[in-house]
């Protein structure tokens, strides 16, 4: 089943959804969030295919971000699926970060009112914000996705998680610590 099968089929879940009442709240863009997850990804191996790996660490966030929306814009001329303005700026934004930084995390980390972040397990992130912890809409799209954004985090700094070395302590670029803490200690999957 190929991509535009999917996004058929969620298309047409998100239009049920929407005559049933059963759209997910909040959510008042063009697409359904699994669409547009669904074209994320499909931008993001567009993107791993077109650029040389080895580049990406000398173009600009600029550079980077111009590319996304030329993949973006050819992304889109082979489906019938709207994006608005918004929606495009959203999802070259989160690309950017996945390439370049720690993925959904970064958001998080560009907020001066977080003070720590609590990742449970991949569908369930915390924040401490003034004192108190507040549940956010942040996930990861799987426990994979989190083990990749851990590794790239204790990589920077020498180290490594995996069985033989389940835990990992590590400091990001601004000084915060970072606890990570793999299968087989952590049952419920990465945190």
């Amino acid at each position: 089943m190929g991509l535009r099968d999917r996004l058929q089929r969620v298309q047409q879940a998100g239009v049920a959804a929407a005559v049933n009442g059963t759209a997910a709240p909040g959510h008042s863009t063009a697409v359904s969030v699994e669409i547009f997850q669904a074209l994320k990804g499909e931008m993001h191996q567009r993107l791993i295919d077109k650029l040389d790996l080895r580049t990406i660490d000398q173009l600009s966030r600029e550079q980077l971000c111009d590319e996304l929306r030329q993949i973006l814009g050819g992304v889109l001329a082979g489906t019938e699926l709207p994006l608005n303005r918004n929606e495009r700026e959203l999802m070259v934004e989160e690309l950017l970060d996945e390439v370049t930084g720690l993925g959904p995390l970064e958001p998080l980390l560009r907020d001066q009112s977080i003070s720590d972040i609590l990742v449970n397990t991949y569908s369930t992130v915390y924040v401490e914000r003034f004192g108190k912890l507040e549940l956010t809409a942040v996930r990861f799209r799987d426990n994979e996705h989190l083990t990749q954004i851990i590794n790239r985090i204790v990589a920077r700094v020498g180290r490594r998680v995996d069985e033989s070395s389940p835990m990992a302590d590590a400091r990001l670029a601004d000084g915060s610590r970072v606890n990570a803490i793999i299968p087989p200690l952590a049952i419920d999957g990465p945190i």
